[in-house]
C-alpha cells in the first residue's frame, strides 16, 4: 500500500480558511490557528446574529406602531386587540410601513380598530 502524504489537502484547506478572514486584524488573517479561531468565532457570531436581526426588527416595527397608534389617541396593545377582534390580518412589517409612509392609510386601520373594540 502506498504511503498517503496530507501536504496538498492541508494547504489547500489552510489556504481556503486564510482567504476567509481577509479583513480580520492582526495576525487573525495571517496565520493559520488564529485565523482558524477567529473564523470560527465569527462564524459563530453570524449564525447568532441572523436570528438576533428579526428578534430586533421585530421591536422596531412595534415601536414605529406604538407611537402612530398613539398619535392616534391609542396604545398599541390596545391597536392590536382591536385589529385582532375585527379580523385584520395585516402583519406588522406592513403596519410599521404604513405608520412611517401613508398615515392616512394607518389611520384607516386605527378607525377599524377602534371601532371593533368593546365599549369601555
Amino acid at each position: 500500500m502506498a504511503r498517503i502524504k496530507r501536504g496538498v489537502a492541508a494547504h489547500r484547506r489552510h489556504k481556503k480558511v486564510l482567504a476567509q478572514v481577509k479583513g480580520h486584524r492582526a495576525t487573525n488573517n495571517r496565520l493559520y490557528k488564529r485565523a482558524h479561531e477567529s473564523l470560527m468565532h465569527a462564524l459563530t457570531y453570524a449564525y447568532r446574529d441572523r436570528r438576533n436581526r428579526k428578534r430586533m426588527m421585530r421591536r422596531l416595527w412595534i415601536t414605529r406602531i406604538n407611537a402612530a397608534a398613539r398619535i392616534n389617541g391609542m396604545p398599541y396593545s390596545r391597536f392590536i386587540q382591536g385589529l385582532t377582534l375585527a379580523g385584520v390580518e395585516v402583519d406588522r412589517k406592513m403596519m410599521a410601513d404604513l405608520a412611517v409612509r401613508d398615515e392616512a392609510a394607518f389611520t384607516a386601520l386605527t378607525d377599524i380598530a377602534r371601532r371593533s373594540l368593546p365599549a369601555a
